[in-house]
């Protein structure tokens, strides 16, 4: 009961990833928020850690909506005084070729994926502030970081940007004792398409989904439904010990060392073709 009377914020929490990062968090005695643009399921989900012991709110929020966030962190602080965990779990996914994306789509997926982590975090750290000891921020990134596959640049994209927010973040908070981690989930079998299609504003126009673009991005990514795709449960069993030991970067699953290690032999051979030259 490492979390006993602690309290941890998790966004995207009605479902998936979020919530089963929630139910990781219940397990060792924190008192969750759970915030997601579906209230519906927030509430449901709130209501299934009620009935297991767990002390636990539910508010609806669009993270692409600053004032949302705001109301949200607000109702936290008003509810529990303060924040010990901040889990900035977001991401909305749109598929095409580059060339096919709209800056409709461009807009959509950047506003949730980046400004939304940077305003989730804008609007809760007064709130980790306010509490003494260790304290962490968990941004949700991607393998997709490591090993970008076609027709998802927007996406791709996205979750760079927050790796690059997210390596600032723990230099700048690092002597305050808030940790940040990058969390890098690689597949997961979770109603993450489907709640992409439904969470797109009307005014942006519809989310397109088109198999032909999935089947083409695992296959240029190299990824395999036996080794990169894996439970939401799966994903997140070491998250707590991880955090534990103050893990920078988290990877939850995948079978794409091999990548990550190509990737960095061909970054430490341009060095070496630079200093080879005058």
């Amino acid at each position: 009961m490492e979390y006993q009377d602690k309290t941890v914020v998790v966004t995207g929490a009605g479902s998936g990833l979020g919530a089963a990062i929630a139910d990781a968090f219940a397990a060792a005695g924190a008192r969750l928020a759970l915030l997601d643009i579906d209230a519906e399921r927030a509430h449901a989900k709130a209501a299934d850690l009620a009935e297991r012991g767990t002390e636990a709110i539910a508010i609806g929020v669009d993270v692409a909506d600053k004032a949302s966030v705001a109301a949200a962190a607000q109702a936290v602080a008003s509810r529990f005084g303060g924040c010990d965990v901040l889990c900035a779990n977001v991401g909305v996914q749109q598929f095409g070729a580059v060339d096919k994306l709209s800056d409709e789509d461009w807009t959509w997926v950047l506003s949730v994926n980046v400004r939304g982590v940077i305003d989730t975090v804008s609007a809760f750290l007064p709130l980790l502030r306010h509490r003494e000891g260790l304290r962490h921020i968990v941004l949700t990134a991607s393998s997709s970081y490591f090993t970008p596959g076609v027709r998802m640049a927007a996406y791709v994209t996205s979750k760079y940007a927050v790796v690059g927010y997210g390596e600032v973040l723990r230099m700048e908070l690092a002597e305050e004792d808030i940790n940040v981690a990058l969390l890098f989930p690689a597949g997961m079998a979770t109603r993450h398409l489907e709640s992409s299609v439904r969470a797109r504003p009307a005014a942006l126009g519809p989310s397109r989904l088109d198999r032909d673009d999935i089947r083409a991005m695992m296959a240029s990514a190299k990824m395999s439904p036996e080794k990169d795709v894996a439970t939401p449960e799966h994903a997140v069993r070491n998250l707590l010990a991880d955090l534990r030991a103050r893990q920078p970067y988290i990877i939850t699953h995948g079978g794409y060392r091999d990548q990550i290690e190509a990737r960095n032999a061909r970054m430490l051979e341009a060095f070496a073709h630079m200093e080879a030259r005058p």
